[in-house]
């Protein structure tokens, strides 16, 4: 074998997870390498919807406009007893991020512009029909063994870090020795992929069906496809269950027929709580499925996977360039494990409701349900409870001491200053940025030596300053009031890294930190 390639990253598993990931690092100029093992896209549906943050994570690499346009937002959310009589109503709330809250999906088009949007980097190579046999540390590298399946031959690259996002199974975790604690339900469900052909009543909706006898999942996507599941009940076989007459059964019995739908596959699968017990070893980070692994209640995993890099990519970019520490990647399972967490207490939460079959507690849920959506107040908390909470980060890379440590800020519309109406973060870039209201603080100086712009935040009765950004609607001055905020410094992902009080001064950069990410003329093939 030949000497091997040296990248910054290697991303093992090219699925949305690991096509984001290549994205943010070839944005910040990395030399970064993709292996995938299958030979194009995976074809089956998988991940049906995402949310408002993610979004804003693929608004930061120039994607979120293109992939909008295959997407559905904002649709309602019924969950429905076993007439078909809602109880349960929910229009998702925004978070003020700049998206809509709510989106639904079909992957196979996702994981399609992810790919193209790589493609603009000549910086990231992806091998596609490669497969990693092995990760082993090499000094102060990984060397990874491939297997190319085309040629039948084997190479070796060598990478600074690695990102395994190879899924649930993946089997870098297992070639680490990494547990994944959790379980696996033994209930199994049967996914119908469908393409329209004719539209139906709540066609456009997301629709729980909560029947006890059989609880079905009945979800519209994009681009003429909709969905179902449902569960196999004891003593039925799968085989027969995937097989078109026992599907029309299902849809049949929802009014559904051969003119409405022509159906694409049936699969089954089992749903899984699992975490792995570590996400760092050494010079290795687990990311997506390989990391975690929740049921679909709520649509979270590939958003999880997609969280997962962004909170990763820009700590790699910054440690590969020296500006900080190698210990700045601890921060990356402490941050984010907390969060997937949640989310997936959620998730399970929301299938006890959806899965209910003793008939007696599905009519009390029923009854309280129809009570509760009488009650605009209550429904608000309700949702808060139930769907994908706010993105926070009670520990890991923060300055303590303030409250708004560790929120991720709100992304309104601005006027920056050039004169143009953007979103917050277009106009900040992805760099560290300090914004205040009113005075520069006390401690900015320490900031801006470093090269982190400090920037002024002003509202829309002030008058023009081309020197400031404008809050059209005062949107982003609210939040910073509400938090007792009026100076923040924000991390390259948007979260607060540290805040002062009116009169306080700014706590100083981290131990370490040498300056800011590079700018995005400077980007592309930077370590080529």
């Amino acid at each position: 074998m030949m000497e091997p390639s040296i990248y910054d990253v290697a991303v093992i598993g090219y699925g949305p997870t690991g096509a984001t990931a290549a994205n943010l690092l070839g944005q910040l100029g990395l030399k970064v390498v993709v292996i995938e093992r299958d030979p194009d896209i995976y074809g089956r549906a998988r991940a049906i919807s995402t949310d408002e943050e993610v979004m804003r994570i693929w608004q930061s690499v120039g994607l979120a406009e293109r992939l909008q346009q295959d997407m559905l937002p904002d649709r309602p959310i019924s969950f429905v007893d076993a007439d078909g009589r809602s109880f349960i109503n929910l229009t998702i709330e925004s978070h003020g991020t700049g998206h809509p809250p709510q989106q639904f999906l079909y992957q196979p088009a996702v994981d399609k512009v992810l790919r193209e949007g790589v493609d603009r980097f000549p910086n990231v190579e992806v091998l596609l029909q490669h497969e990693c046999l092995r990760v082993a540390p090499k000094g102060d590298a990984v060397e990874l063994m491939l297997a190319d399946l085309r040629a039948d031959t084997f190479k070796r690259v060598q990478a600074s870090y690695v990102i395994a996002a190879e899924g649930g199974s993946s089997p870098t975790r297992g070639q680490l020795g990494v547990g994944y604690s959790g379980r696996t339900y033994a209930e199994r469900w049967i996914v119908i992929d469908t393409k329209v052909k004719r539209q139906w009543d709540a066609h456009d909706r997301l629709r729980f069906h909560c029947n006890p006898v059989r609880p079905t999942v009945d979800c519209p996507t994009p681009l003429g496809h909709h969905r179902w599941e449902f569960p196999a009940r004891a003593g039925e076989d799968d085989q027969k269950l995937v097989q078109h007459e026992e599907i029309w059964k299902v849809l049949n019995a929802q009014g559904i027929t051969e003119d409405n739908v022509e159906i694409l596959r049936a699969v089954v699968y089992c749903h899984h709580v699992r975490v792995a017990d570590r996400w760092r070893v050494g010079r290795v980070f687990l990311a997506g499925d390989a990391a975690h692994a929740m049921p679909p209640w709520i649509g979270q995993g590939m958003s999880a996977g997609v969280r997962d890099a962004a909170n990763l990519c820009w700590k790699l970019a910054t440690v590969l360039r020296g500006q900080a520490p190698d210990s700045l990647l601890d921060s990356y399972q402490a941050e984010r494990k907390p969060h997937v967490t949640e989310v997936t207490r959620r998730a399970v939460f929301v299938g006890r409701i959806i899965t209910e079959h003793h008939k007696i507690i599905a009519a009390l849920r029923n009854g309280a349900g129809r009570v509760l959506t009488r009650l605009p107040a209550v429904m608000t908390q309700l949702q808060k409870f139930m769907w994908v909470p706010q993105a926070r980060y009670e520990d890991g890379f923060l300055a303590t001491g303030h409250r708004a440590a560790g929120w991720q800020i709100p992304q309104p519309w601005v006027v920056d200053t050039k004169d143009a109406a953007v979103r917050l973060d277009d106009a900040l870039g992805d760099g560290w940025a300090l914004l205040y209201t009113g005075h520069a603080p006390s401690g900015s100086r320490a900031w801006t030596e470093l090269g982190v712009p400090a920037i002024r935040v002003i509202g829309p009765q002030d008058g023009a300053d081309p020197a400031v950004i404008r809050d059209r609607d005062g949107t982003l001055l609210r939040w910073l009031q509400s938090k007792d905020a009026p100076a923040v410094v924000l991390r390259p992902d948007g979260f607060v890294y540290a805040a002062a009080q009116s009169g306080q001064p700014l706590p100083p950069p981290p131990a370490g930190f040498s300056g800011n990410t590079v700018t995005a003329s400077s980007k592309v093939g930077a370590s080529a």
